[in-house]
């Protein structure tokens, strides 16, 4: 007999919840063993096309064909054009079978690093393979593999995107993007201090999060500007402006207001990164690097440190953005600072045609929508 008791207190949500969860990972395991075999086949595939065009050296007709006859013996597979099994003999000419290496590789053995350790000359070293890792090519779908394949030759910068791809989700035109503006070269690449001020493994993700320079081009200004006004365009253009921070920040505010023994303060861009849970002040100053920029930064994380942070925020970090900077003194003015900060040149888009140009709303017309904005929220 079932005591009634038991029945009272049993969880009937919690229940359905740890089903859909198991449903849901099953489905994750389902998609990413299709997704394995997929490229394993594209993969042998590509081998039996490239072999025997070394063989008989066959051109473009034999693929039309076999593309014709896939299609007729297989129409519900897609997958099977010219251009794509173009792709397969690229894919298969590009990395071993097993998928974790480009072909002229091979992983670091355990007698290699003992002789390393032994000898520890420039001859052993140069001996050593050239990668140290193994790539996460079967965790990508097709469309990302072939993106990286033919735009990222090399293999250090391809791992990075890879890895980039898997961890914040990037569908194919945000790799391309991020391809296009070299985020490989311009993540990590700012004046910063998070290696003391914080600890190593947030010191890294942080580094690996900002980047140097910033690219605001969906900006462009006719005439004279300063900080105000740029501030004014990132918030008209915010979900750019999103997309350029990287993934996880979330806008808090403008002009962000804060009280400090009685006194009014205001942080000229707020952000929240839910990744790594903490806040993020930016300090936007429309000419080259000052030292005493720093002070201020420091001051604000400090505020925010205490005011808006609850349990659970990590050490908020301040980002200085300036149209350029020498980063030998932005390293000193950053050696004493105990506050995690970085700092890093921003580039509007001002080199568009002028034609362009004049059709673009001017500081004016921004500043016209966003009282329109405010006061329509008001009533």
């Amino acid at each position: 007999m079932v005591d009634k008791t038991s029945i009272e207190h049993f969880d009937y949500m919690r229940l359905l919840s740890q089903v859909k969860l198991r449903v849901r990972l099953a489905q994750q395991r389902a998609i990413y063993s299709a997704n394995n075999e997929m490229l394993r086949m594209y993969w042998d595939v590509g081998r039996l096309l490239s072999n025997s065009q070394k063989q008989i050296g066959w051109g473009n007709g034999a693929l039309k064909r076999l593309s014709v006859d896939m299609h007729n013996y297989y129409p519900e597979i897609k997958g099977f054009s010219v251009r794509n099994c173009q792709c397969m003999i690229q894919f298969y000419n590009e990395y071993n079978q097993e998928l974790t290496l480009p072909k002229d590789a091979s992983p670091i053995t355990q007698s290699a690093i003992a002789q390393l350790e032994r000898t520890n000359t420039q001859s052993t070293i140069a001996q050593l393979p050239k990668y140290n890792f193994t790539l996460p090519v079967l965790h990508l779908p097709w469309g990302h593999n072939v993106i990286l394949i033919q735009r990222v030759k090399d293999i250090k910068a391809r791992y990075w995107y890879m890895v980039q791809s898997i961890a914040n989700h990037w569908t194919q035109d945000y790799l391309i993007d991020a391809i296009k503006q070299n985020y490989y070269k311009r993540h990590g690449a700012l004046a910063n201090n998070f290696d003391v001020a914080l600890p190593q493994p947030e010191a890294e993700e942080v580094k690996s999060m900002l980047k140097d320079p910033y690219l605001f081009d969906m900006l462009t200004f006719k005439d004279k500007f300063d900080e105000r006004d740029i501030e004014l365009g990132l918030v008209k253009e915010v979900e750019k402006f999103l997309l350029e921070m990287g993934t996880g920040f979330a806008f808090m505010g403008r002009q962000y207001h804060l009280e400090v023994s009685g006194e009014d303060y205001y942080i000229d861009l707020l952000m929240y990164n839910t990744f790594m849970h903490r806040y993020m002040v930016i300090e936007l100053k429309n000419t080259e690097f000052i030292p005493e920029y720093i002070g201020k930064l420091n001051f604000y994380c400090s505020a925010v440190d205490d005011i808006l942070c609850r349990e659970g925020d990590n050490k908020t970090i301040g980002l200085l953005l300036c149209r350029t900077k020498d980063k030998i003194k932005a390293e000193y003015a950053l050696r004493d600072i105990n506050k995690p900060i970085g700092v890093s040149d921003y580039e509007l888009g001002n080199m568009l045609p002028k034609d362009f140009r004049s059709s673009l709303p001017s500081i004016e017309d921004i500043e016209r929508d966003l009282s329109e904005q405010k006061e329509n929220s008001i009533e």
